[in-house]
C-alpha cells in the first residue's frame, strides 16, 4: 500500500491542479502549445518534455507487455501522455501498483494450496 501512496497522491494533486488551470485558461490547450513552440527557449522545454514522454511510453509498453497487457489496454495511457505528459505514466503507475497489491481471485474456487475457498 505504501508503494501506491506517492503516485496516487501525485496523480490526484496534479490532476486536480491541471483541471483547475484548464478551467481558468483563456486559450485552448492547442493554442497554448503553439504559443510555447513559437519561441526557441520555451520550445526547448516542450521538446524536452516530449522526449521524456516518449521514453515513458516506451517503458509503459515494455512493462505492460511483460505483464501480459494487450496494446488496447495501453493506448489510453499513451493518449493521456501525449496530451498531459505526466498524467498517463502516473495513472499507469497507480493502476500497476494497485493491481500488483490485489491478489488474483482463484479460478477454480480453491486456494493455491488446493483447499476450497
Amino acid at each position: 500500500m505504501k508503494k501506491l501512496a506517492l503516485p496516487l497522491l501525485t496523480l490526484l494533486a496534479f490532476g486536480a491542479y491541471t483541471l483547475y488551470v484548464m478551467l481558468q485558461a483563456e486559450q485552448s490547450l492547442l493554442q497554448f502549445g503553439l504559443q510555447l513552440m513559437s519561441s526557441a527557449d520555451t520550445a526547448q522545454v516542450v521538446i524536452d518534455l516530449y522526449i521524456l514522454a516518449a521514453l515513458a511510453c516506451l517503458w509503459m509498453y515494455r512493462d505492460g507487455r511483460a505483464r501480459g497487457k494487450p496494446l488496447v489496454y495501453l493506448l489510453p495511457f499513451f493518449v493521456l501522455t501525449a496530451l498531459f505528459v505526466s498524467i498517463g505514466p502516473l495513472l499507469y503507475l497507480v493502476l500497476r501498483t494497485w493491481q500488483a497489491d490485489t491478489p488474483p481471485a482463484p479460478l477454480s474456487g480453491k486456494t493455491s494450496a488446493g483447499k476450497p475457498v
